[in-house]
């Protein structure tokens, strides 16, 4: 039993508890939040027992699952790994604790049943960055797929049934398309060493020296795969439907992590792999990233619904991250790796706070709200600082990752870099028009302010039913405290992460630049 074993399992164990909870919601919510709790609590000793400098993989463990066909169940980590399961043992906890706050479960849907989905999901996405063996990723990459079919499915909006089908297709498409690759690389081990085998280290090794033709063919696979999870464009269209159809805390495990798989594939598959494939497709790939910064930075300022405009904001961020992965520049992948964990902090809190504002307001459209700070300062105050951190403004977490991703690229690919640029500039049209609007400004539909117009409540017909508007309470504050303590902690000093994630990227580029 390792320590990332133990962070696999947990979850799973918590979530079989919590699912026999279905008549006691507040005892569920309990478990659920004292699970995922000390589930990230597990990830402090996974993070103090990893070495910068020591093996490539760390925290091995393995297991015969079909020996007969060389597939184990075997797991591992590297520093790009580890970050992103912290990240994940970070946002859980978030999820569940603000369950009720910016969410309300449909009628006659307990909250056991709600969690227990959210937990084998935590353990499901862990397990996917964790994978050393081929298949296993391939399994764990599909079944990680049906506790958020059924979290879109069962507690989201009007829409939910089709955007959930929409996610679940592309995703599943995807990850056929990518079982066949597997299955060329598992057939090339085989007339190589005798023997077929899943194992990740061996067919680095063995796949890498295929002729540029068998490579291009067994990487489009992968590819394909991982472009429509991370969602680039052309591939993403699902993202849009089912971040806005998805409750608050689901959809914040959904742009926040699930897509995090698809870069991460980049990283872990596609570049070592298939060096050559990957350097002979890369203008094709940067053409994509770049068109995705623009594509999702024009039709975010269009957007009318706050849940929609996040996931275009995160197409564009994606644009960013394959920007620095595909230029093959350290500094820039370095960029890119430190960009998935920033993106997964600013785009967690930010949708956390629309879904604050959501609970309040009872409308999702942006033009159903206006001078909402004046009557919630505290609330105004912490979407500013997710906003700021989303247009990476010096300061915040994410302007390091940005920062490093056009240095880097700008070495070998200034046109693609001056380009993406633009994405920046509007980056801070469209979040300052969005805090402006929800914020700033007359209180919309005629709200009169109470107590002479001091923060405090207000009565608002226009913004759902007629109700009083409160400020952030001390559950609120105490769940969005830990992500404004990183984004600003992050942005001062990311020392700690780009020194655990730099070793790995150097040992990703080696096998890039090893190629024939």
């Amino acid at each position: 039993m390792t320590w990332l074993l133990a962070t696999i399992l947990l979850p799973l164990v918590g979530a079989a508890v919590v699912a026999g909870m279905k008549k006691n919601d507040r005892l569920a919510t309990l478990t659920a939040l004292g699970v995922s709790i000390l589930t990230f609590l597990l990830v402090i000793p996974l993070w103090a027992s990893y070495a910068p400098s020591g093996d490539r993989i760390q925290q091995k463990s393995s297991m015969d699952w079909i020996p007969n066909f060389g597939i184990h169940i075997s797991f591992g980590i590297d520093g790009i790994a580890l970050v992103m399961i912290a990240v994940i043992g970070l946002l859980v906890p978030i999820v569940v604790g603000s369950l009720g706050l910016t969410d309300k479960l449909p009628a006659g849907r307990s909250a056991g049943g709600f969690l227990s989905l959210i937990l084998v999901q935590e353990a499901l996405t862990i397990g996917v960055f964790a994978a050393t063996d081929v298949f296993l990723f391939y399994v764990l990459f599909e079944i990680m797929l049906i506790p958020m079919y059924f979290l879109i499915g069962g507690y989201g909006g009007a829409n939910r049934q089709y955007a959930a089908v929409k996610f679940f297709l592309y995703s599943f498409l995807g990850g056929l398309i990518m079982l066949a690759s597997a299955i060329g690389a598992y057939s090339m081990a085989s007339d190589e060493l005798g023997k077929g085998t899943f194992d990740w280290e061996t067919l680095v090794t063995v796949v890498r020296d295929a002729p540029l033709g068998t490579q291009i063919w067994l990487f489009i696979g992968f590819f394909l795969a991982f472009a429509i999870k991370a969602p680039l464009v052309p591939f993403h269209t699902w993202l849009p439907d089912a971040a806005g159809q998805a409750p608050i805390g689901v959809a914040v495990l959904l742009v926040g992590v699930l897509d995090k798989v698809g870069t991460f594939g980049f990283l872990r598959y596609c570049l070592p792999m298939f060096p050559d494939a990957s350097k002979e497709l890369a203008p094709f790939v940067l053409v994509l990233a770049v068109a995705g910064v623009l594509y999702g930075s024009i039709l975010a300022a269009g957007q009318r619904d706050m849940k929609r405009f996040i996931a275009y904001v995160s197409i564009a961020h994606f644009g960013f991250i394959a920007l620095g992965i595909f230029t093959f520049n350290e500094q820039a992948m370095v960029g890119s790796v430190s960009y998935m964990l920033n993106h997964s902090l600013a785009t967690g809190m930010l949708i956390v706070v629309v879904g604050l504002i959501v609970m309040r307001g009872g409308s999702t459209k942006i033009s159903d709200y206006g001078g909402m700070a004046k009557v919630t300062p505290l609330l105004g105050g912490m979407l500013l600082i997710a906003g700021l951190s989303t247009l990476s403004l010096p300061g915040t977490n994410s302007f390091i990752s940005e920062f490093l991703v056009l240095l880097g690229s700008f070495v070998d690919h200034p046109v693609y870099t001056i380009i993406a640029t633009v994405g920046m500039v509007l980056a801070a049209a469209y979040v300052l028009w969005l805090y402006q609007r929800v914020m700033q400004g007359p209180v919309r539909g005629d709200a009169l302010m109470a107590a002479g117009g001091g923060p405090g409540t207000a009565i608002a017909p226009e913004l759902g039913a007629t109700k009083a508007i409160k400020d952030l309470g001390g559950k609120e504050i105490a769940i969005l405290t830990p992500m404004v303590v990183l984004i600003i902690a992050l942005g001062f000093y990311p020392k700690p992460v780009l020194d655990t994630i730099t070793p790995s990227v150097q040992a990703t580029m080696s096998s890039v630049q090893g190629g024939k």
